[in-house]
């Protein structure tokens, strides 16, 4: 199973000058590629390399294996970009978004994540310290540091590419590592079914509930702050829009990491597995109204689903995907599915056999009924092979 550690680099003035211009150097060099790659209507690797890889070398200065990861990129920037399109993440084809994205070349920031291989990069764990490739020659003894667990797994189990990343000033290497899955528990007892909302942005069969309201009041009050900021657009209001940059991210990120890692923990306590909702093209699906489309597609549920997949796979915790149609309207006693069935957000009564409960207790107990059948069926679904250790 593959995880990505982050580890911050504690470069010298001197030294960040330097990474600063490697980075900068790289990204223009990968945008050059991609406008190349437009106006030929070239993407693919070999290809592309073909037409901007002696160019690249000899104007930015970049070394062989640089220029060659530049060019990568810069194909599989597009690459994404074409998915993207294709599973409507800008629109549907013709939209306004669809041909803005669609009808230019992708540009690079200019402190955009750059790749390097073992060439280009080396560790020295018990120095705590990298050797790195730059446009200005081999720079050595750049100091880096990181949370214990996270320098030991790096230290035990690094293999393959890093990211060279520069974030608000500071420096990071995302290196990619290679750790070993927990032997997976075969026969789990039973199932814990996690119900995905927005009032509680999780909730189990277990009766555990992971609410939303203080977390959206003040995701409101961010959007608010942003929006002010905007219509404001003086110099000290941008200044302070570029300091609250990520801070919503950030946040959502952190209580997706805990809310997996209680789920994950208790699955793994009782020998049960986890079964979550398939809510794959839900923006399609559901129509409301503006302010509730904004509440609920900023959310990140993918990337909780995502994080309770990977914390499953390292502890043995078996993971299947159902089907969410109707489990807010389905009795989880008599299974009896009707729309009346919930009075309210919050209430779930069934007009068949008159059971009550939290609606979102019940759909949980549907999700779980649903990841036993799956499971029963030798249908195992698969958890992400990529994720943020953070």
């Amino acid at each position: 199973m593959k995880l990505v550690v982050r580890v911050k680099l504690l470069p010298t003035p001197a030294q960040a000058s330097v990474l600063e211009a490697t980075l900068t150097a790289c990204n223009e060099a990968a945008t050059w590629a991609a406008q190349v790659a437009f106006d030929e209507g070239v993407c693919k690797n070999l290809p592309l390399r073909r037409l901007t890889y002696r160019e690249i070398k000899a104007r930015w200065g970049l070394g062989a294996q640089a220029a060659q990861h530049a060019i990568k990129k810069t194909c599989d920037a597009y690459t994404t970009l074409a998915a993207k399109l294709r599973n409507g993440r800008y629109g549907r084809p013709c939209s306004k978004r669809h041909s803005r994205a669609s009808g230019k070349p992708v540009v690079f920031r200019a402190q955009a994540a750059q790749p390097y291989d073992d060439r280009m990069l080396s560790w020295q764990h018990e120095a705590r310290t990298v050797s790195i490739w730059t446009t200005g020659g081999r720079m050595k003894n750049v100091a880096f540091t990181g949370m214990a667990d996270q320098l030991e797994v790096l230290a035990r189990h690094r293999q393959g590419e890093s990211d060279l990343l520069c974030e608000g000033g500071q420096w990071y290497l995302l290196a990619t590592c290679e750790i070993p899955e927990a032997e997976p528990n075969a026969h789990p007892v039973s199932f814990i079914g996690v119900d995905l909302g927005i009032v509680n942005i999780a909730a189990t069969s277990d009766g555990a509930k992971y609410s939303g309201r203080r977390i959206n009041r003040r995701r409101a009050k961010d959007r608010a702050l942003r929006s002010k900021l905007q219509k404001k657009g003086t110099k000290s209001a941008k200044r302070r829009a570029k300091k609250c940059t990520g801070r919503e991210a950030r946040r959502n990120k952190d209580i997706n990491h805990k809310i997996a890692k209680r789920i994950v923990a208790e699955a793994a306590r009782t020998g049960r597995g986890i079964a979550l909702e398939d809510l794959g093209g839900i923006r399609e699906r559901v129509r409301l109204r503006k302010p509730q489309r904004t509440t609920l597609h900023s959310w990140p549920f993918a990337q909780l689903g995502a994080f309770i997949g990977y914390k499953a796979r390292r502890a043995g915790v078996p993971v299947v995907y159902v089907d969410a149609a109707y489990t807010s309207q389905e009795c989880s006693q008599c299974h009896h599915v009707e729309r009346g069935n919930r009075p309210s957000q919050a209430v779930f009564a069934c007009r068949s056999c008159g059971f009550v409960e939290h609606a979102d207790h019940n759909s949980s107990h549907n999700i779980a009924h649903r990841g036993w059948y799956v499971w029963v069926c030798g249908v195992e679904s698969t958890a992400p092979a990529l994720t943020l250790i953070a």
